[in-house]
Parts: C-alpha cells; structure tokens; sequence
C-alpha cells in the first residue's frame, strides 16, 4: 500500500473544498499567468512545454497553513508547496520548473492574493536612513529567454570561453537544482574545515559539456580549475539570458531625496502584509 503523506492529504483537502466553495455559490479567482521561459525549453512530456501561460488560482486560507508549517520551513519546501499548491495543472512539480518560471508564478500569486502594492523598509545607501517604500508588483518587467539552445525545446546551450577558447555546453538550473545546491553547500558549512564552494559547485551542475567531455569526474576538476575570467564570463552570460522576472525597482528616500534601483526584497511581509499600517 502506498504511503500518504501530509501533501496528499492536504490535496485532497484542497480539492473537496475547491468543490463546496463552487457549491456554495462563489468561485476562487483564476488568472493567467505568463513564462518568462515561454516553455520553450521544456521536453515535450512536461506539462508546460512550448506554454506561455499557466493557470493560477487565488490563495486561500489553505494556503497561510502552508506558509505557517514549520515542517516545510525546516525543509526548505515551503515556497514550492505553496506553488504547487495553486497550480490548476496539479501534475506540474515545481522541482522541475526553472527558477525564473517559479518566480513568476510566485509574483503573480501575491498580486492575485493581495494587491500589487508592497510595502516594505528600506535602507537609503546615501544617508543610511531607513525609509517606507511601496513597490508596485504589476509593474515588474518579465526578461525573456535571451538565446536560442542548441535544439528546440532542450535546456542546452552553447558557450566559448573568452580566455581558454574552450567550448562548454550549459543549462540553466531548475528549481530541484537549485534546492541540491543549498543543500550541498549546507553541508559543507557544518564541516567546519570545509570551504564554501559555491560559484564551483553552481557551475558543475550548469556545464554539461565541455570540448565534448561529459564525464561528470572530468567536468568537476575542469570546473574547479577554470581561469576566473572564464569563470565570470560564463556565469555572467548565464544571468543574461535565464528567463526571469526583474526585480528591480526604483525607490526614492523620503529623508534625502536620493533615487536608488533595488532589488524587491521577498521579506516575511510578501505574503503577510500588514493591512493596519
């Protein structure tokens, strides 16, 4: 007999009250939600495959039990069972989107449970003094996929090292990928005599090839001894064409008058706005 987990019960849960609430005469809000990625490089059996849109329903208060479980919190789950959650597509896992479509999705489920205004405090990096700011979610941009991979609807990209002349091949990391790095790397941290090796370890798991060796061994000590211009250069050009949402924005200091481009920062308060300030 198959385990239950607590996610299957929650699901369940999930999709019998879905069914009393269209019983009782009101619906829980659905929108349409745009890719950055515009599912061009997802494999044919993925749910979004060449998608540019998915369906989003609104966030409950199924959902805040989610966001106050203490158990997907220690795990570092929360957001993507949140995620999951609202998909209406429940055979998408979100361990298996890239990063940038996650996020959009993530936007999106604010804006749609809440508002598009966020408030939050900032630190003015002029004069230092912390200052009250709204952001506007609608008005961030999406960046789309900014090359073409080396075939249709392939995680796979072509790159040459400006320094080596070497030619690798990379893909852009998914959510479950990214998951493995903090975990990889939180292992290294409670080893105290263990440094952190985060730029290499994010490489290994983006270089699939590299002059046509895909033996994993090799790639790790290839990897690990790229020259740093390589190394950026390659990171560099991987943010600039992972499809994303930019989460920049201007903020203005109300002390200074100082105008500063900041990231949105995902405090605690994206999904607990506070209504009484």
């Amino acid at each position: 007999m198959p385990e239950v987990t607590n996610q299957d019960i929650f699901q369940h849960k999930s999709s019998i009250m879905e069914g009393m609430s269209k019983a009782l005469g009101f619906d829980i809000p659905v929108e349409l939600t745009t890719l950055p990625s515009a599912g061009k490089l997802y494999p044919p059996d993925h749910p979004f495959h060449n998608s540019t849109g998915v369906q989003v329903r609104s966030m409950t208060a199924r959902e805040e039990d989610l966001l106050t479980s203490s158990a997907l919190h220690k795990s570092g789950q929360v957001i993507n069972k949140l995620v999951e959650s609202c998909l209406v597509n429940k055979s998408v896992k979100v361990d298996s989107l890239l990063t940038g479509d996650r996020d959009a999705i993530l936007i999106a489920l604010r804006v749609i449970g809440y508002g598009s205004e966020y408030k939050v405090k900032l630190e003015c990096p002029e004069c230092s003094e912390n200052f009250s700011h709204t952001f506007q979610l609608n008005n961030l941009k999406i960046r789309p996929l900014g090359a073409d991979p080396v075939k249709p609807n392939t995680n796979r990209f072509a790159y040459k090292l400006p320094l080596s002349k070497v030619n690798v091949e990379f893909k852009l990391l998914t959510c479950g990928e990214e998951r493995e790095i903090s975990a990889t790397e939180d292992r290294k941290r409670k080893l105290e005599s263990q440094a952190e090796s985060k730029v290499t370890t994010r490489l290994f798991y983006c270089i699939q090839n590299i002059n046509g060796e895909e033996d994993r061994g090799k790639i790790a000590t290839i990897t690990s001894n790229l020259r740093a211009g390589d190394s950026r250069a390659l990171r560099s050009h991987i943010a600039r064409i992972s499809p994303a949402i930019d989460m920049t924005q201007n903020a203005e200091c109300t002390h200074c008058g100082e105008v500063s481009e900041v990231d949105v920062p995902l405090a605690a308060s994206f999904f607990w706005p506070d209504y009484g300030e």
